[in-house]
């Protein structure tokens, strides 16, 4: 998957706060990504992340790419 800094994800199961979209703000091995809604950062595998992905939103687009 073609994945940048800055995309924001779209994820199949959401964070207990409740919000399911996250920012990217590092990719390689592990993805290490920011709760748009409550700022909390997580390191996540990226098998595991890219498993998940319901949508991408790359950054200064419009349109979403999956």
């Amino acid at each position: 998957m073609d994945i940048h800094i800055g995309d924001t994800l779209q994820l199949k199961k959401p964070h207990p706060c409740g919000a399911d979209r996250f920012l990217v703000m590092r990719v390689g091995m592990d993805f290490k990504l920011k709760c748009l809604r409550c700022g909390h950062e997580i390191f996540a595998p990226r098998r595991k992340i890219e498993k998940n992905i319901k949508q991408i939103f790359p950054v200064g687009k419009d349109e979403p790419n999956v």
